[in-house]
């Protein structure tokens, strides 16, 4: 079968190579050896992608359903590059196709299983489909309000009556002889009997109609219910088969299965993705992988998280724990060269990045007062205080720019997380944007994937917070010695047992999202990646991200909002 493929199949002979740094890194930590590996997409790679795209859009039968596709640019012995090209799961129901990276050995043990099982799955969810379309929910909706309507309806006019009957009692005991005041009072009694019997009578039909209704669709949510479990039971348990025999190798000729790469257990569909196909089948064949490139072709996902055409890096559940595995017995990559800037010129608002070591530092917004960056996952903010822990966001910075002596931050994100980190160009920019975070005028958004089930979908948390000097830089829940600490949260996607999450912080404690995620007072779930607060999954960052950043410009007093995305 046909798998390696001419780069003249996705893109033009003369396709101009751009000098452009790298847009990704599928990245991991090697197991063995511990060293830093790394597979950059580029813009050869995201053309050849943009050629397969273009395939894809011809064939209607590549549209039916959304899911993610992959090209690896590979090297052969003799020097020659090729292109392998891969699909994630089934392709129209079909794992094996012409052309295609075929699936990791082990499917084939479980193929007839999996056929079974599948069935068995597919027969659930059309008989949830049915069930979820009771009629009888609907039928039970318009008659309880019908009732309801017609109770309100003689509540309203019996509180009248009685209203009535008051005054009238008023009135009579004034006016009429003991005989006749005694029948009148008797007749007004009979009278609110009377709408009291009418109101059992009428609730009494109500629970006629509407109590069969009401067996049937808890009969119906019981089956759901059982059918629910019943397709959970079934897909651990191909699951659990599928990880068993599943068997990556990596290119220093090493095999290990799922279940041993993922002792704790996995999503549904690992080892499935592309990049693990892609890489698995390059290290079999003795193949040099160059650069990788994955995008989502067809409908929108669910959550609408993926759209068509659009470039997507390696997902933090199935793939990103397999990467360092995967990508290990390669080379790994040499730290670039820190490039200088010369002169002191500068333009508003630029992008611009500089490589040191194996992390890229990009500037998202500049002018003469103030300097964002998008601070990469394992870059301090600060330098530190011993020498080890001098590279950092503002030394870099410092090197970068050499007239940036008097540029200091004016605010911190750990050492583990991403995302925005401002910094102020001389002393009175520093000291208003600091009383602006001071004074809790900075809206901050954070984005995070948690490593368990979120049940609720907003809320805040309130919990003070406290830095054990004897186990720094740990922080806990104190109410004694605690300082106030707030959060909003709403959820925003959820993937199997994973949630991603958004934080927006109003105070800024040290670790305060983290504290805030992980302890049981708050959402009771760690963050994706956070060992220091007990997330034991196996993955290659904190997935903890500052997406968002709005205060206002000391000098032009407009309001700045400064947005990055979300790497994960």
């Amino acid at each position: 079968m046909l798998v390696l493929h001419a780069l003249s199949d996705f893109i033009d002979c003369d396709f101009a190579i751009s000098g452009s740094s790298p847009s990704y890194w599928y990245e991991g930590r090697c197991l063995q050896s511990g060293n830093h590996l790394k597979l950059p997409r580029t813009s050869i790679s995201e053309a050849i992608a943009h050629g397969l795209m273009q395939q894809l859009a011809k064939n209607d039968c590549y549209s039916r359903e959304g899911k993610m596709y992959g090209i690896l640019l590979v090297e052969l012995a003799n020097g020659e590059q090729r292109v392998l090209k891969a699909f994630s799961g089934l392709l129209n129901g079909c794992s094996v196709v012409e052309g295609w990276v075929p699936p990791i050995l082990g499917r084939d043990e479980v193929a007839l299983e999996e056929a079974r099982t599948l069935a068995q799955l597919d027969a659930i969810k059309q008989e949830l489909f049915t069930l979820k379309q009771l009629t009888e929910r609907q039928q039970y909706e318009i008659l309880f309000d019908e009732f309801e309507q017609q109770l309100q309806a003689m509540s309203d006019r019996h509180r009248h009556c009685k209203h009535q009957r008051q005054e009238k009692r008023q009135q009579i005991c004034n006016t009429l002889t003991p005989e006749t005041l005694t029948i009148a009072l008797e007749q007004l009694d009979e009278e609110s009997r009377q709408q009291g019997i009418e109101r059992r009578q009428l609730k009494r039909q109500q629970n006629a109609v509407l109590q069969p209704l009401q067996e049937l669709i808890a009969a119906t949510d019981a089956r759901i219910s059982e059918l629910k479990q019943q397709r959970k039971a079934l897909s651990r348990q191909l699951q659990a088969q599928m990880h068993a025999t599943y068997s990556l190798t990596n290119f220093s000729g090493r095999s290990l299965s799922l279940q041993q790469l993922m002792p704790g257990g996995s999503p549904t569909g690992t080892g499935d993705c592309c990049a693990p196909k892609l890489l698995h089948y390059a290290a079999t064949h003795n193949l040099k992988p160059l650069a990788m490139a994955e995008f989502w072709w067809g409908a929108s996902s669910v959550n609408q998280d993926k759209i068509q055409g659009k470039f997507y890096g390696a997902c933090a559940e199935r793939c990103q724990p397999l990467i360092g595995f995967l990508l290990s017995g390669l080379r790994p990559n040499p730290p670039a060269p820190f490039p200088r800037r010369e002169g002191g010129v500068r333009s508003p608002s630029p992008i611009r990045g500089g490589v040191w070591g194996e992390v890229t530092l990009s500037i998202i917004y500049e002018d003469e007062w103030l300097i964002a960056v998008n601070k990469p996952a394992g870059l301090l903010s600060m330098p530190g205080r011993y020498s080890d822990r001098q590279d950092s966001v503002l030394s870099r910075l410092r090197h970068l720019l050499p007239d940036e002596m008097t540029l200091a931050s004016v605010h911190r994100l750990d050492q583990e997380t991403s995302g925005i980190l401002l910094l102020a160009r001389d002393r009175q920019t520093h000291r208003q944007i600091s009383q602006q975070f001071q004074q809790r005028q900075v809206y901050k958004v954070y984005e995070a994937i948690l490593s368990g089930a979120v049940t609720v979908e907003r809320g805040k948390i309130e919990l003070p917070l406290w830095g054990d000097p004897e186990n720094r830089p740990y922080q806990k829940v104190d109410w004694q010695h605690g300082k106030p600490s707030l959060t909003h949260f709403q959820v925003i996607a959820r993937e199997q047992d994973y949630t991603r999450v958004e934080f927006t912080p109003l105070t800024g404690r040290t670790h305060q999202l983290r504290v805030h995620a992980a302890d049981a007072r708050g959402l009771g779930v760690t963050i994706l990646g956070d060992r220091l607060y007990g997330c034991c999954a196996v993955t290659t960052r904190l997935h903890l991200h500052a997406r968002e950043l709005r205060f206002e410009h000391p000098q032009s007093e407009k309001t700045l909002h400064l947005q990055t995305i979300t790497p994960f």
